[in-house]
C-alpha cells in the first residue's frame, strides 16, 4: 500500500461558513459547500454595497472549497462576503482590523 486516499462526502446542501480568522488583518480563509454542479459567485463588499472583490466567478462540481480573502489594500471595517449559487444566497459580515 503506497497510496492512502481520504474521500470526503459530497455535502447534501449548500452552506456558507463563517471565515476564519475573524477578525481579521491582513488574510481569511472563506469556505463554502455545493451539493450540486453549478455556476458560484463569491464577492466581498463594503459597507457602502459597493463591490470590492471577486473571489469566484466560475462554473464548481459540487463539494467542499476554499477561498482566500486579501484585505492588506482595504481600510480597517465590516465587509461582507455574499455566496450565490444556483438559486441559493447567503451573505456574511466579517471584520478586517489593522
Amino acid at each position: 500500500l503506497t497510496d492512502v486516499r481520504l474521500e470526503q462526502p459530497l455535502p447534501s446542501a449548500f452552506r456558507l461558513e463563517q471565515n476564519y480568522p475573524n477578525p481579521f488583518n491582513p488574510a481569511t480563509k472563506i469556505r463554502y459547500s455545493i451539493p450540486v454542479s453549478t455556476d458560484v459567485t463569491l464577492k466581498v463588499y463594503n459597507t457602502l454595497g459597493q463591490e470590492v472583490a471577486t473571489l469566484v466567478n466560475d462554473d464548481r462540481p459540487a463539494g467542499t472549497y476554499e477561498a482566500d480573502f486579501f484585505g492588506s489594500e482595504l481600510p480597517s471595517g465590516v465587509y461582507f462576503y455574499r455566496l450565490s449559487a444556483g438559486s441559493f444566497t447567503q451573505t456574511k459580515r466579517m471584520m478586517l482590523v489593522k
